[in-house]
């Protein structure tokens, strides 16, 4: 959005929910960035100064509100940066991408001069690369302190800083307040041991299709890996060398809109990696109401936006994991599809240990499947043509060929993945939906879709999609429901 100051202080006034996340005020008077939802009594237009990120709001000298806490506001989604590059940068910056390494690698992993990438990120956030990589640390610190009763040297090595002395420094320096005394603020927070697991808040934009996403992910997840018992989804995660289990739930005592997560303490290491991927495997960075705005202006599409309001495109926890359960599915049921991924994580997937009886593989790995030999993957139930997509699929993305996550070029993404044999423009696009988390990408030659729009061919299904760009992903989606439900 425009940040002029009219519309951002009416949003201000209204504390309209669907701005959370699409921009930050800054009041003079205090010294304090808040969302627009803070709360506060909200101050006259002639003290805010409007930020489109955190980062920006912190370079210019404002501390994080302690009411509304910025650190849980939704984040942008992929297509609110006007540039692709920093779109790129900022989804690697976001997953930590400068915290073991320089900006100038990053740089180089995009193709770009360091001085370009500066400039171009500066320009979209307002804020340069460094800042938005501190500014990541200190308010995943600042929520750590909140809420969990994690040791102060824990909190700062989990958020990402090299030693506890550098962390009480920029905290300090940052925000006029130190650390254990934000904790302080909090008696219930008192510093204890490092229990088994720490329990987060993450928000997102409402309306969310909660019941509609967790049938989607369990119905199409791997036995052992993924499941949904009630209200709460269920995994387990391995990254970077840690493994543990995650449980995701909807907050109902919360005032405002956000999920509820328990995570093991292994995973601490990882965590900033591990809430990101779970953002983007839920969509969470969505903004419901825009996509809403622009699909219902179809006749189709009107009554089901109407029947699922907040319905989201489901991403990927990990990219070779969506990919492996693609093709999995080529030309067979759900049903079958789900079967066959859940051999592939009893013979390939690492035994996990958990409190729940349903979780008990990580999901294998693109390196484990690609040491496999093509007769063992026949042995699983595969074709020996699909026996051979697996392995090439699974060598591409071991070697890094194929990078399927968000911030990677989607035309570049399908045309690589679109090489590899046995990989058409369906599986392909089906990927990027939702490894990549690109909102615009259309399977159009979809039987279903092509059903559902008695559509006589996918080029007229194509032409019937112009008018949903940029969110034909979300347009599919509502189809595809529709279709399962009968509609």
């Amino acid at each position: 959005m425009k940040l002029d100051l009219a519309s951002c202080h009416q949003a201000l006034q209204a504390r309209d929910a669907r701005f959370d996340g699409r921009f930050y005020v800054g009041v003079s008077s205090t010294g304090i960035y808040c969302r627009p939802v803070c709360p506060a009594r909200t101050p006259r237009a002639a003290n805010c100064d409007f930020f489109p990120h955190a980062a920006a709001a912190e370079r210019a000298g404002y501390r994080p509100c302690l009411r509304c806490r910025p650190e849980l506001a939704p984040g942008l989604a992929p297509m609110d940066a006007p540039d692709r590059l920093a779109r790129q940068a900022c989804a690697r910056i976001e997953a930590g991408a400068l915290d073991a390494a320089s900006l100038m690698a990053l740089a180089a992993e995009l193709g770009v001069s360091e001085r370009h990438l500066r400039r171009v990120v500066e320009e979209a956030t307002g804020a340069s690369p460094v800042d938005l990589a501190q500014t990541r640390r200190l308010l995943l610190a600042k929520q750590l302190l909140t809420d969990t009763a994690l040791p102060m040297a824990v909190v700062a090595q989990t958020a990402g800083f090299g030693s506890l002395r550098r962390f009480n420094h920029l905290f300090q320096s940052r925000y006029g307040l130190a650390p254990g005394r934000l904790r302080r603020a909090s008696p219930e927070r008192a510093e204890t041991p490092v229990p088994d697991r720490i329990e987060l808040r993450l928000a997102y934009r409402p309306p969310l299709a909660w019941p509609a996403l967790l049938e989607f992910l369990a119905g199409r997840g791997a036995a052992g890996v993924e499941a949904a018992v009630g209200p709460c989804y269920l995994r387990t995660v391995q990254l970077a060398g840690r493994r543990g289990w995650l449980a995701v739930q909807p907050d109902v005592e919360a005032a405002r809109p956000q999920l509820r997560v328990q995570l093991s303490a292994g995973l601490l290491p990882v965590l900033s990696a591990v809430l990101q991927r779970l953002r983007r495997l839920l969509d969470l960075d969505a903004n419901p109401e825009a996509i809403a705005a622009q699909l219902g202006r179809d006749a189709r599409l009107a009554p089901l936006l109407a029947a699922t309001p907040g319905l989201r495109v489901p991403g990927a926890f990990d990219g070779f994991e969506l990919a492996l359960r693609a093709v999995l599915g080529q030309q067979v049921t759900v049903k079958a599809a789900t079967t066959l991924f859940g051999r592939f994580a009893a013979r390939y997937g690492e035994p996990a240990q958990s409190p729940f009886a349903e979780l008990r593989y990580h999901a294998p790995t693109a390196e484990r499947v690609a040491e496999a030999p093509r007769q063992a993957l026949i042995e699983l139930g595969l074709t020996g043509r699909r026996a051979e997509t697996v392995q090439r699929l699974a060598r591409a993305m071991a070697e890094g060929q194929l990078r399927l996550e968000p911030g990677a070029d989607p035309e570049a993404t399908l045309v690589a993945m679109q090489e590899l044999p046995g990989i058409g423009p369906w599986t392909a696009h089906y990927v990027a939906m939702r490894a990549l988390g690109w909102p615009d990408a259309f399977p159009d030659g979809d039987l279903a879709l092509l059903k559902a729009l008695a559509a006589p061919n996918a080029r007229a299904l194509r032409e019937a999609a112009e008018a949903w760009r940029p969110w034909r992903a979300y347009a599919a989606i509502h189809f595809w429901r529709s279709l399962a439900m009968g509609g």
